[in-house]
C-alpha cells in the first residue's frame, strides 16, 4: 500500500467513510428522537446527575474551543494537554450526561455510538493531523491519551503556552452548545412527570 502524499487530504474509507456520513445526520436523528421521549422517563434526581455530567462536557468543550486553531498549528495546551480529542470528550460526557439524566440504559446507546462513529472519525483525523505536522505530532500522541484525558497535563519541551483565547471559543461558535444544553435541561425539567 503506498502513503499518501504529505500534505495531501486524507480520503475516507471503510468503516471511517461511513462514519463521516452518518455522524451528523444521524447524531440529529438521535437527538430529536432524545427530546421527543427522554422528558416522560426523568426525574429530578436523574435530572440534576444527568445535567452535572453534561455541563461538565460542555465545559470541556468550551476550554478546547478556546485553544484550537485549525490547521494552523497543533494544539498541545489546554485540554490538548490531556487528550488528544477534548472536542469528543466533551461531546461524550454531554451525552452520557443526557443519557443518565433520563435512564442508565441509554448510556450503553451512547457508548455504542461512539464506538461505532467517533473511532474511525478519530482514527482518519489522527492521521490528518499528523500528516500536517509530523515533527511534533509523534511526542504529542506519544504522552497524551487519544480520548481519556491524562491526570497532569503533558508539556511539550518546545511549546509556548497559549492561553485560552475566547475570540476562538466565539469563531468557533461553541456558544450554540452552550445554547443547546441549556434548552434541552429546560425543556427536560419542564415536561418531567410531576
Amino acid at each position: 500500500m503506498t502513503e499518501p502524499t504529505p500534505g495531501a487530504p486524507a480520503r475516507a474509507h471503510g468503516p471511517s467513510k461511513l462514519a463521516k456520513t452518518l455522524r451528523i445526520p444521524l447524531g440529529f436523528v438521535l437527538g430529536a428522537l432524545y427530546v421527543i421521549y427522554a422528558p416522560a422517563y426523568t426525574n429530578p434526581l436523574k435530572l440534576g446527575v444527568g445535567a452535572l455530567i453534561a455541563l461538565v462536557g460542555l465545559l470541556v468543550r468550551g476550554w478546547a474551543a478556546g485553544h484550537i486553531v485549525k490547521n494552523d498549528r497543533l494544539a498541545t495546551t489546554g485540554p490538548y494537554a490531556h487528550t488528544r480529542n477534548p472536542l469528543y470528550f466533551g461531546s461524550f460526557l454531554l451525552a452520557a450526561g443526557f443519557a443518565i439524566a433520563v435512564h442508565w440504559s441509554l448510556l450503553l446507546l451512547v457508548i455504542a455510538f461512539w464506538v461505532l462513529v467517533y473511532a474511525p472519525t478519530m482514527q482518519r483525523e489522527r492521521r490528518n493531523i499528523l500528516r500536517r505536522f509530523p515533527e511534533h505530532y509523534p511526542a504529542w500522541e506519544e504522552n497524551v491519551p487519544a480520548f481519556f484525558p491524562r491526570p497532569t497535563p503533558w508539556r511539550a519541551p518546545d511549546a509556548e503556552h497559549a492561553p485560552f483565547d475566547f475570540g476562538l471559543y466565539m469563531r468557533h461558535r461553541e456558544w450554540r452548545a452552550a445554547l443547546a444544553f441549556v434548552v434541552v435541561i429546560a425543556w427536560l425539567a419542564y415536561r418531567m412527570p410531576r
